[in-house]
């Protein structure tokens, strides 16, 4: 059953994280305090819906050079062991991403962002504070709308405007996080 993101308060500052990317580097928010905007992108390998949106994904952040975007992953591997780094690495390899995929294995950054689906889209502004929460776009698996990425474009575009992303905000929808048994 499909998951809504909540809606975390805009103006929230961006919890600080130090996790381990698939690649074994360990990447920390301050890595991104040159960019103008930051994304954090609760994703994940097995669920339908991040896998219908990989590409506009890989194409919003290849079109927005000036937007640092990461990426976790932050399931539970007993509960979704396609989500193990093997099946992250193969969803690098398949989608071609170039931003950061990190591992958040004790699940604690899901919980200090309030993450609670893939996909989960999370905007920062330059002093790190919550700008936009919610949706990439329209699209959802079978609806037949464009996977444009428009709602999250029109928000990356106010906030390196200087500007606030005008509310309502659409919450993304999806799979739910796959917590730890005994922590949902």
């Amino acid at each position: 059953m499909p998951v809504s993101s909540h809606m975390v308060p805009i103006g929230t500052p961006a919890p600080e994280f130090a996790l381990p990317s698939v690649d074994g580097k360990t990447v920390r928010t301050g890595d991104f305090a040159a960019a103008p905007a930051l994304l954090v992108a609760f994703l994940s390998n097995h669920c339908p819906f991040v896998r219908h949106i990989e590409a506009g994904i890989g194409e919003l952040a290849r079109d927005l050079p000036r937007l640092a975007v990461v990426a976790v992953c932050s399931n539970d591997t007993g509960v979704a062991p396609d989500d193990g780094l093997d099946g992250l690495r193969g969803q690098l390899d398949r989608t071609g991403w170039t931003f950061p995929y990190l591992v958040d294995a004790d699940q604690s950054v899901a919980r200090a962002y309030r993450a609670a689906c893939t996909p989960d889209f999370f905007l920062y502004d330059a002093q790190r504070r919550l700008a936009y929460r919610g949706a990439l776009d329209a699209s959802r698996p079978g609806n037949e709308e464009p996977v444009d990425g428009a709602l999250l474009r029109a928000a990356v575009a106010e906030v390196l405007a200087g500007r606030p992303v005008p509310e309502p905000h659409r919450a993304s929808i999806g799979c739910s996080i796959k917590w730890a048994p005994g922590t949902e």
